[in-house]
């Protein structure tokens, strides 16, 4: 099979970078682009390739994690931190930015470690984390927590490009829901990763990713302060 599809071989340095690029993109369409323009609707195609992405990455951090408890509270900090530039620029609509979404699926997968041999009690897990989500108003929602516990129940097929074939399958229809073009781009990065944590390493680098969100939101909100 591997000699009919082949894909570039990019590692999780690689796949952050992309997914951050496409959430900029997605970004700056939204909130700074007419909406309906031609424009607008081809960068938020690309901008749909960010969140699988996060989701994947999100459950290889939480299997390659020293300290699972650490990973989710620094995710929750700069969650409660990127709250400030989202209400700049969402105000008053009932949601609350995605790294929220993130945080939970953390939660979400260490609850499946604890009921990894009660089936139901892990469907319960994931069923009662993602109606939260839904409730918050998180980015991405009950979709989200479905698509990064998804990744994680099919971690242990995914060491080869079928395994990880079985990924895209599953959480594809997840993906879809936000755009059929983002999703397919979304699909050919997770199935080009190679496994390897690639160039982007050490305790600054994890910080300066993760302060890009908020960052980024706030550079986009005085960048439209200045234009009106």
């Amino acid at each position: 099979m591997n000699r009919f599809l082949s894909f570039p071989q990019l590692s999780g340095s690689a796949l952050k970078i992309i997914a951050i690029l496409s959430m900029v993109i997605d970004h700056c369409a939204y909130y700074l682009l007419e909406h309906s323009t031609v424009l607008y609707e081809a960068m938020r195609c690309v901008g749909r390739i960010a969140f699988p992405v996060f989701a994947f990455l999100i459950t290889e951090g939480f299997s390659h994690t020293q300290n699972r408890k650490r990973y989710f509270l620094q995710l929750l900090a700069f969650a409660i931190l990127s709250e400030i530039p989202w209400y700049l620029l969402n105000r008053t609509d009932g949601t609350h930015n995605v790294m929220f979404t993130l945080a939970l699926g953390v939660v979400t997968l260490a609850l499946l470690d604890r009921c990894c041999e009660h089936k139901t009690l892990s469907f319960m897990a994931v069923a009662l984390v993602a109606v939260l989500a839904y409730y918050m108003g998180t980015d991405y929602d009950w979709r989200g927590i479905l698509m990064i516990a998804i990744f994680y129940m099919t971690q242990p097929q995914a060491d080869n490009l079928q395994g990880r074939m079985i990924q895209i399958l599953f959480t594809f229809p997840l993906m879809i829901h936000y755009g059929i073009i983002g999703a397919i781009f979304a699909s050919v990065v997770i199935l080009s990763y190679n496994g390897d944590r690639g160039f982007i390493r050490g305790k600054a680098w994890k910080y300066i990713f993760y302060a890009f969100y908020p960052v980024h939101l706030l550079l986009i909100y005085m960048l439209i302060t200045v234009v009106q």
